[in-house]
């Protein structure tokens, strides 16, 4: 067993978290998680079927309650939800978290389509709660560098974001199985998965575009691939994304003097150089995409224990740009979920 999850903060202040959800992204972040400061991990709520593991996991990390129950989950004396279910649940998790008062900490994408995502930001803000997407890629130094160099490699003529990642159950999907991440019943596909890493990527550098179109590739009426193509007054910027293929995972910035390229995918950024076409070279690397849900936790963490509201909202504008955009690019593609 390891150490409690209990670490608080130089004020004695302790973000009391419950976890909704017991997949793989759950799994594999709970290592680092318990070793925070500032946070307390008080309970986690899985299904009737994954109870059993839910137990083993709370063992594991010293987590002392854990249910299959939300409401009950909600009474462990939390002030924070943490949700880490199916992308076509989002929504529902969120709203009853924000309607009992809690602060709220989804998983991307934050909700199925821009309707859902701004009555939740409004809901929110209403009740002066928090509500944050879990994208990494806005909280690595990596990223705020390359904001840092924009301005250095003159006019911006071309960008590139690409995230291909053969999906584990493509093989399933192609065989008939069709599992949440590619059903369209469940807010699935390559956008609204892999393509929104892309999304921070581009507008959390360039803000709102004036045209957005996806060319996809569907398959049983779900996107496995598929290239975004945004429009800004100067450039373009083209975005890939694949769960039916590998390719280069990789950003491309590239400008009239110079250009910044980031080494991984925009999920984890990885090292950034820029490269000047009077030759001088600089890089720069945080070191944090192999521990990627640490530089975000931390905001996350700092924010609700300063009662930074502000911060929080900047951080919602962002989100709700990144769902207004690709809400827009999905439908005209015509990949239409019930919850459009």
């Amino acid at each position: 067993k390891e150490a409690s999850s209990k670490v608080c903060g130089k004020k004695g202040i302790c973000m009391k978290l419950g976890i909704v959800g017991s997949g793989m992204i759950v799994q594999e972040f709970l290592p680092s998680l318990v070793q925070l400061e500032g946070l307390e991990i008080v309970g986690m709520q899985g299904t009737k079927k994954s109870i059993g593991k839910v137990e083993e996991i709370c063992v594991k990390y010293g987590i002392l309650k854990f249910t299959d129950d939300f409401n009950k989950l909600c009474e462990f004396g939390i002030d924070t939800v943490y949700i880490a279910v199916p992308n076509f649940l989002h929504f529902e998790y969120c709203k009853k978290a924000l309607e009992k008062g809690l602060n709220v900490i989804v998983e991307k994408p934050m909700t199925t389509n821009y309707r859902q995502a701004k009555e939740l930001s409004d809901l929110a803000k209403e009740k002066k709660l928090f509500l944050f997407e879990a994208i990494t890629t806005l909280y690595f130094e990596n990223y705020k560098k390359i904001k840092d160099w924009i301005g250095k490699i003159g006019d911006v003529k071309l960008v590139q974001s690409q995230y291909s990642q053969y999906s584990s159950r493509y093989d399933a999907f192609k065989r008939g199985e069709i599992l949440p991440v590619f059903d369209p019943e469940k807010a699935g596909g390559a956008l609204m998965d892999l393509g929104l890493y892309n999304l921070h990527y581009v507008l959390g550098l360039f803000g709102k575009p004036e045209n957005v179109k996806y060319y996809a590739n569907i398959e049983q009426n779900i996107d496995t691939s598929g290239v975004l193509m945004i429009e800004y007054k100067n450039f373009n910027a083209m975005c890939v994304c694949a769960k039916d293929s590998e390719g280069k995972r990789i950003g491309v910035i590239q400008g009239s003097e110079g250009k910044i390229i980031s080494e991984e995918a925009p999920s984890l950024v990885g090292k950034v150089t820029l490269k000047m076409y009077d030759e001088t070279i600089e890089s720069f690397d945080d070191g944090f995409s192999k521990d990627s849900v640490v530089p975000e936790f931390k905001a996350f963490i700092n924010a609700v224990n300063e009662n930074d509201l502000e911060f929080c909202y900047r951080q919602l504008e962002k989100s709700l740009l990144v769902s207004e955009v690709q809400t827009k690019a999905r439908l005209e593609a015509g990949i239409k979920f019930p919850q459009d």
